[in-house]
């Protein structure tokens, strides 16, 4: 009776630490998506849409910038679907319609600009000047995709309706997860691959421009 108790009391320490280990990995996790995305705008939504990243990007800033980047290019992508969508089942007529055309139009720039930039954040150099150029570039590329998307909805300016109000929904949620990714992207530009005090050091000229 008495190897019973030990035994039971032995299982239920072990299930103990494991519930205590459970939880202090979740908290470390929670702490790197509230970290990445601290420096975004739209922080509630950055936090929805990464969340389940923490583990494999951690502290890693390149990782939560392809993190960032990838989520927004599938959002865009299924956005642009929904607009073809409605235009191929004639949802919208009259000006909305031709508004509709040119909407399409500024998400698959968006699109083409996105992939271009997901391209070169997996190929990311380590050289300081090589870096710099690319993350001009990025910054450049989905800065333009922002205003792609912004673009969209100027032809819906002053129009009503139901399909033209999820239409809106749709356009600034990608919008917003676009300028998360943004500044993922800008915090990369920053840190480096996580090399402390880089903007410093770009001051001093101790690593190139």
């Amino acid at each position: 009776m008495a190897s019973v108790h030990i035994t039971f009391h032995v299982t239920y320490i072990f299930l103990a630490w494991l519930t205590n280990f459970g939880q202090i990995a979740y908290g470390k996790e929670d702490n790197y998506v509230d970290d990445a995305c601290s420096v975004t705008r739209y922080q509630d939504l950055c936090l929805h849409t990464l969340a389940s990243f923490s583990r494999t990007c951690k502290s890693s800033p390149s990782k939560w910038a392809r993190a960032g980047l990838s989520v927004t290019l599938a959002e865009v992508k299924s956005t642009a679907q929904y607009l073809t969508s409605l235009k191929k089942h004639l949802a919208m007529r009259g000006r909305n319609r031709v508004a509709l055309s040119d909407c399409i139009e500024c998400f698959q720039d968006a699109i083409d600009e996105l992939h271009k930039s997901l391209y070169v954040l997996r190929r990311l150099s380590k050289r300081p000047y090589i870096f710099d150029v690319q993350m001009s570039d990025l910054n450049t590329w989905i800065s333009a995709a922002l205003t792609d998307e912004d673009t969209c909805l100027d032809g819906f300016e002053g129009q009503k309706g139901k399909q033209v109000k999820l239409l809106r929904n749709r356009v600034f949620n990608a919008t917003h997860i676009t300028s998360n990714a943004l500044a993922l992207v800008n915090k990369l530009a920053t840190t480096g691959f996580g090399i402390p005090n880089r903007s410093a050091n770009l001051k001093k000229g101790l690593i190139g421009h």
